[in-house]
């Protein structure tokens, strides 16, 4: 049975809130998994919960630990904008080294780690599989690729750098990343020496993993979406020590 617990990880700014799901039967992987913009949200301890009941262990940081860790309302972007805006590169780094840091304290080696971001968190995935080459990366409709965000360089400006096999996801009806940005984006990592694949759902929005979002959940979308994700960890977490073995 997979149990979960309210955790810190420590960092130089002070320490991070995060959500933790231990399996009953490791699969002998860790994930991070990046938070949306609205904080670490039901929706995102459920995707590390699944993670878990799937043999991962998985911890959700608290990226918005400097301003309280507030979770918000998904409708409440007022109040969501200022706390995403402060959001810096220096920031990000810190906290995504923290998380990495935590995974090797918990005994996993770096090809042993991987992580999946939504909405904001999609971009803070990109990055950090740049920052740090670890086993696999999946971004949910991660935007900022055309235009940079949080300090940082436009995905497509950061694709040649990836050091860590890569997956996104994207809705062709999203307008804040509409298919023809994808579609650049798939050509930018091919400059990348690392695997990277991108995969488009015709009928499916921005947000369209997150059932608590029934305007633009899409079910279909969200299940093959996430068979996809689970599938790149097995193959890229587990798939070489298989064949070691």
């Amino acid at each position: 049975m997979t149990t979960t617990a309210q955790i810190t990880i420590p960092t130089p700014d002070g320490p991070m809130p995060a959500f933790e799901a231990t399996p009953e039967a490791p699969a002998g992987g860790g994930i991070v998994v990046v938070q949306e913009a609205f904080g670490v949200t039901t929706h995102i301890e459920e995707i590390a919960r699944r993670l878990a009941d799937a043999g991962w262990y998985a911890v959700a940081p608290a990226l918005f630990h400097r301003q309280g860790s507030p979770v918000l309302a998904y409708d409440d972007f007022e109040a969501v904008m200022p706390v995403m805006g402060e959001l810096t590169k220096e920031g990000l780094t810190t906290d995504v080294t923290a998380a990495f840091d935590h995974l090797e304290r918990q005994g996993f080696a770096p090809d042993r780690m991987g992580m999946v971001g939504f909405c904001m968190g999609g971009s803070v995935t990109f990055y950090a599989a740049t920052l740090r080459g670890v086993g696999a990366a999946v971004t949910f409709y991660g935007g900022g690729v055309r235009e940079g965000r949080f300090g940082l360089p436009s995905l497509i400006e950061q694709a040649p750098g990836l050091r860590t096999p890569w997956l996104g996801l994207y809705g062709d009806l999203d307008q804040g990343i509409p298919p023809e940005q994808v579609e650049e984006l798939r050509a930018a990592v091919t400059a990348s020496p690392e695997e990277a694949e991108i995969v488009r759902y015709p009928g499916a929005d921005h947000g369209f993993n997150c059932n608590d979002r029934p305007a633009v959940h899409n079910a279909e979308a969200a299940a093959d979406a996430w068979q996809r994700t689970l599938a790149w960890f097995e193959e890229h977490l587990v798939g070489d020590e298989a064949m070691d073995g």
